[in-house]
C-alpha cells in the first residue's frame, strides 16, 4: 500500500456555488452603495453620509478580499498544505477587519474635525433618500447573504451578513444626524458621523474576535461538544466516551475522541466501530476531521 501524504477529497461544488452567489451579492451591492453615497456626500457636504460612504467603501474592500480568501480556501490540498487551505478564510477576515477599522478611524476623524470646527445644517433631500435606500438594500443583503452563510457554514460569509445588519443601524444613525442637523442643531450631522464610526469599530472587533479564535485553536462550545458525544454514543458497539477534545483549525473543528469498546471483539470489529464513529462526527457541519482512539472497556 502506497503512503498517502496529502488529503484527498472531491471538490464541494455546492459550497462553491454558494460562495459565488454571496460574493456577487456583496461586491455588486456594496460597490453600488459606495458610489451613490460618495456622490451624495460630496454634493451635500454631509459628514454623516460621508462616514456611511466610507463604511460602504470598506465593505466593498471586504467583499473583494472575501472573494480572494474564499477562492484560496476552496483550493484542494497539496504538498504545501496537505490538509487543505481552509485557514485562508479566517486569515483574510482578519485583514478585512483591519481595513474596516481604518475606515472607522477615518469616519471618526472627519466627524470630530467638523464637530470642533463647527458645522452647517444639511438639507435632508438627497442625503435622506440615499440613507433610507441604503438601509433597505442592506436589509435585503443581510437576508440573502445570511441564508447563504448558514447553508455554506462559512464564517466569512456570516461575518459579511452581520456587517450588513450593522450597516442598517449605521445608516439609521446617519439619517438621524442629517435630520437632526436640519431641524435641531447643525452639530447633529458630525455627531451622526461619530456614531457611524463606533458601529464600524464594534463590527471590526466582532470579526477579529471570531477569526482569531479560528486561527488560535478556540475550543468548541459546550452545546456542540454535547452533540458530538451524543453522535458517538449512538453508534452500536460504543460502551463509553471518555475523551472529547474539539478545537478550531480554521473555521471548522478537529476532534480527538477516545471511546471504550468490548475488549473481546476482533480488531476488524473495533476498526469498523471507529469508522462509524468517525463518519457520524464528521457529518456534523462544524466538524472537519475526527480522530478516533479505541480502548478496550476492561483495561
Amino acid at each position: 500500500m502506497s503512503l498517502q501524504s496529502v488529503r484527498r477529497e472531491p471538490p464541494d461544488l455546492y459550497r462553491q456555488r454558494l460562495y459565488q452567489q454571496a460574493i456577487l451579492i456583496a461586491i455588486a451591492g456594496n460597490g453600488l452603495l459606495t458610489v451613490i453615497k460618495g456622490a451624495v456626500a460630496w454634493l451635500s457636504g454631509s459628514s454623516a453620509v460621508l462616514a456611511d460612504a466610507a463604511n460602504s467603501f470598506s465593505d466593498t474592500l471586504y467583499s473583494l478580499l472575501m472573494a480572494i480568501g474564499l477562492y484560496l480556501a476552496q483550493q484542494p490540498a497539496d504538498e504545501s498544505h496537505p490538509q487543505g487551505h481552509s485557514r485562508f478564510e479566517p486569515l483574510v477576515s482578519l485583514l478585512i477587519a483591519i481595513t474596516m477599522g481604518a475606515a472607522g478611524f477615518m469616519a471618526m476623524r472627519e466627524g470630530a474635525l467638523r464637530f470642533l470646527s463647527g458645522a452647517t445644517a444639511i438639507e435632508p433631500g438627497w442625503p435622506t433618500a440615499v440613507l433610507v435606500g441604503s438601509a433597505l438594500v442592506k436589509v435585503a443583503m443581510y437576508l440573502l447573504v445570511g441564508r447563504i452563510g448558514r447553508l455554506a457554514h462559512s464564517p466569512a460569509i456570516r461575518a459579511s451578513a452581520r456587517d450588513n445588519l450593522a450597516d442598517v443601524l449605521t445608516s439609521a444613525a446617519a439619517l438621524l444626524g442629517v435630520l437632526g442637523s436640519r431641524f435641531v442643531h447643525p452639530l447633529f450631522d458630525p455627531a451622526g458621523g461619530v456614531v457611524v464610526s463606533l458601529w464600524i469599530f464594534r463590527t471590526t472587533w466582532e470579526i477579529l474576535y471570531e477569526n482569531l479564535g479560528y486561527l488560535t485553536g478556540r475550543g468548541a462550545p459546550q452545546e456542540l461538544t454535547a452533540q458530538i458525544i451524543a453522535a458517538v454514543s449512538a453508534v452500536p458497539g460504543v460502551l463509553d466516551v471518555h475523551q472529547v477534545i474539539a478545537d478550531h483549525v480554521g473555521p471548522q473543528l478537529r476532534v480527538d475522541i477516545h471511546i471504550d469498546v468490548d475488549g473481546e471483539i476482533t480488531l476488524h470489529q473495533a476498526h469498523a466501530i471507529a469508522d462509524q464513529v468517525q463518519m457520524q462526527v464528521e457529518a456534523l457541519p462544524a466538524v472537519d476531521l475526527a480522530f478516533i482512539h479505541v480502548e478496550p472497556a476492561d483495561s
